[in-house]
Formats: structure tokens, C-alpha cells, sequence
């Protein structure tokens, strides 16, 4: 069973050997490596270049364009029927390929949802794990894949029209799997199809992320979740808004009626708690925890940011399949 991995980069020259490594160290080797670059400035084309020497199954497309324009192209160039994804940013385990197309000796699997594995060993990259991600006990039949670790067949993707190229580089892989289920796609999962991926580093780098999520989820207009049903990101953003608005009406009639001020102060109090508490059950680090209480209060900034910025754009399920 011959596989095309497909991704697409972006001044990558600090990961992008790391990554062409490991699909070549493979246990399934792929048929082809399938690059698309996005107008770097850096030395990612130069360096893919370099490994295009060493091995004639990496091919390089550079082709100004965004994240989800450079998958689909990708995609489109691929020769074979199977194509596996992942994000450039992550890193495969060397058994990653073997273990995301296995389901397709089922004739009838269309679609192979892997997993990532959250990486960072400082304090505050723990923390946003809690926030960014899913963790491996969470990982079940509901779980919808992520483009850092997917496998599908080339004829599905055709049939679904790629990838949605209008989200802010975020949400395209939401809109792309409810799209398949709307087909009725019959879908595999493979728990031990890891990848490793990267946390941010810095409070600035992982704020924006959330906030970039959060516009891309708003343009989605996906309220219902396939799976989580109404506890859908956006769903989740909108009880976020809810919840600070009335805090500020409490606020303001606390101005006038001073004992209301003790239970705006105790539910502040205890909203920090709870933040505090919920990073702590996932890492088990106290350093971690203060700055999860941090990324709480500018997260829910950043997301209702997010959120307001991208709900007036285009809705993608509005057209006919």
C-alpha cells in the first residue's frame, strides 16, 4: 500500500530537517513526500532542497500561498491513493505511518484519525497543553482528527472539494471532517499513530494561537459539535462572553449596593481557583498552575477577540454538498 505524505510549511528552516527525517526513518516507508511551501523568507526551501539530493521521493511545490491552500496543493500533486498529513511543527514517531494506514486494509475505512502527543518540558508549555490540546486518556471513538495526524483517501478528499482556504490557517481540518461525516465517511482510529507536537514557548506565541482558533472556529459556524454536540468551541466561547458580561452587570450594581461587592470578589476568587485547580490535576505542577491561572484570563480575552472578529465571515455549510 503505497502512501503520499503531504504537508505544508512556512519558515520552517529550524524544524523542517527534523521532519523530513523522520518520514524517511519510517518503519512504513512512504511512497513520496509531497511539500508545499508558502513563500518562506527563511532557509526552508534551501533546506528541503538539500534533502531533495538525498532522496528523490521528496518533492518541493514553493508556491506563495496559505496554510490551507498549501495542503490542498499538496494533495493535488500526490500520485497515490492514500494520503497521511501532519503539520509542519510536529514530529512522527517512527512508527507513525504503519500504524495510521493499517485500518485501510479495511476496503471499506475512507478516513484514520491519529494522535498527537503534547510536548515542552517548561512550566509554561505544560500549561497551555491544558488549554491547546486533548490528552491520550480523552482520545475515543468521538475524537475528530486534527491535520497533525490524519490519513484519508485521496478520492475523499476530492469528493468533500479539499480543504476550506478562507479560515485564518486554523479550523480547516474542523470543517473538512464534518464534511466527511456529512458523507457518511466511515472512520478508524488509531491511538498509537503519534505525533509529537510542540507547545508554545512563550505567553505571546500561545495567546495567539487561542485567539486565531477561536476566529477560525467563528467562521466555521459550527455550533453543534458531530460529536461533543453543543459543547462546541463556539458554544464554549459564547458562555466565556455570557459569563464576563454578567460579572460586569454584577460589578456595576455592586457600586450601589456594597455587600454584592463580597460575592463579585468570592466568585473572582473563585474562578482563579478553578484555573489553578484545572492545570494542576493535568500536570501536577505548581509552576505550571500560576501560569495557568495567567493564560485563563488572557485566553477568554483572546478567544471572545477571536471569536467577534470571525462570526460575520462566510458560513462553509451553507452550500450544497
Amino acid at each position: 500500500m503505497k502512501v503520499s505524505v503531504c504537508i505544508t510549511v512556512y519558515n520552517e528552516e529550524k524544524s523542517i530537517s527534523r521532519l523530513i527525517k523522520s518520514f524517511l526513518n519510517q518503519t512504513k516507508k512512504p511512497g513520496e513526500i509531497v511539500i508545499v511551501d508558502g513563500g518562506s523568507t527563511d532557509k526552508t526551501v534551501e533546506i528541503i532542497r538539500h534533502w531533495q539530493k538525498k532522496d528523490k521521493r521528496v518533492r518541493l511545490l514553493v508556491k506563495k500561498c496559505s496554510r490551507s491552500e498549501g495542503r490542498n496543493l499538496s494533495i493535488e500533486l500526490a500520485k497515490n491513493k492514500i494520503i497521511a498529513v501532519t503539520d509542519a511543527g510536529c514530529v512522527p514517531k517512527n512508527n507513525w505511518l504503519e500504524k495510521l494506514i493499517l485500518s485501510f486494509k479495511n476496503d471499506k475505512v475512507e478516513m484514520v484519525a491519529g494522535f498527537y502527543k503534547m510536548t515542552g518540558d517548561k512550566p509554561i508549555q505544560k500549561a497551555f497543553s491544558v488549554f491547546l490540546g486533548v490528552k491520550k486518556e480523552d482520545f475515543d471513538v468521538s475524537f475528530l482528527p486534527s491535520t497533525r495526524s490524519v490519513a484519508f483517501k485521496k478520492e475523499l478528499w476530492e469528493e468533500i472539494g479539499g480543504f476550506p482556504e478562507d479560515l485564518d490557517d486554523t479550523a480547516e481540518d474542523t470543517v473538512f471532517n464534518i464534511k466527511a461525516l456529512d458523507y457518511g465517511v466511515k472512520m478508524a482510529h488509531a491511538k498509537d499513530a503519534v505525533v509529537e507536537w510542540g507547545m508554545p514557548e512563550t505567553l505571546r506565541a500561545g495567546i495567539n494561537k487561542m485567539y486565531l482558533y477561536a476566529k477560525g472556529d467563528a467562521k466555521s459556524k459550527v455550533w453543534k459539535h458531530p460529536s461533543k454536540g453543543f459543547a462546541s468551541h463556539n458554544i464554549r466561547v459564547f458562555s466565556i462572553i455570557l459569563r464576563y458580561c454578567l460579572g460586569i452587570v454584577l460589578l456595576i450594581y455592586s457600586l450601589r449596593n456594597p455587600p454584592l461587592l463580597r460575592l463579585v470578589i468570592l466568585l473572582i476568587i473563585f474562578y482563579i481557583i478553578w484555573a489553578f485547580r484545572k492545570v494542576f490535576i493535568k500536570t501536577k505542577s505548581m509552576e505550571s498552575s500560576v501560569w495557568g491561572v495567567l493564560i485563563q484570563f488572557l485566553s477568554d480575552l483572546m478567544v471572545t477577540k477571536g471569536f467577534l472578529s470571525g462570526i460575520n465571515k462566510k458560513n462553509y455549510f451553507s452550500n450544497d454538498k
